[in-house]
């Protein structure tokens, strides 16, 4: 059962995690949705932060959930992004992937079935 996510990143600019290999990189709207949409439906960027743990091989299994199917749409209004995020992964996950690519410097607004 897919959930939709209203993210709003109030900066674009400071929307960057406190890893540089594992941050958005990005610098429109749309760019930040491809960003995360790519972080949701595959499992690189799980992948490149699990192998800097200390001990990888005991990373809790299910932050690595992905979802193929998963949709971000993003609009950029004036200095923030609005995202819209259609997925199956568990909150929990999204919001570890969010953390990694912006840091503390996004806002989930409200959650809705999809």
């Amino acid at each position: 059962m897919a959930t939709r996510y209203y993210i709003t990143l109030p900066d674009g600019a400071r929307a960057r995690g406190a890893d540089p290999d594992l941050s958005f990189t990005a610098q429109s709207g749309e760019g930040f949705a491809a960003e995360l949409q790519s972080a949701l439906r595959g499992n690189t960027l799980f992948e490149r932060w699990r192998l800097k743990q200390d001990e990888p091989d005991e990373v809790d299994r299910s932050l690595a959930a992905t979802d193929p199917d998963a949709t971000v749409e993003g609009a950029q209004r004036d200095l923030h992004i609005d995202l819209v995020v259609t997925t199956s992964i568990p909150g929990a996950v999204l919001k570890q992937r969010l953390r990694l690519l912006a840091g503390s410097a996004w806002e989930l607004r409200d959650v809705k079935a999809a």
